[in-house]
């Protein structure tokens, strides 16, 4: 019992798997935040994710792997 608390104290969901876009022509931030969310204004989520990468949210370009949170 204390090993499965162990497991599960660790962090990290067994269903937490992360998810990629690469971004197409005629993609923006909007776009994508509607595909996963549902919602366009969520896109700011999927901009702070990955700031690693994008300095701009207007700046996305052809071919990156976007991570979505």
């Amino acid at each position: 019992m204390a090993e499965e608390d162990e497991k599960k104290s660790d962090g990290q969901d067994p269903w937490d798997v992360k998810q990629y876009h690469e971004v197409k022509k005629g993609d923006t931030l909007w776009k994508i935040s509607e595909k996963y969310y549902g919602d366009g204004s969520l896109y700011p989520k999927i901009f702070e994710a990955n700031r690693d990468i994008l300095k701009n949210p207007d700046m996305i370009k052809i071919g990156q792997k976007l991570h979505i949170p």
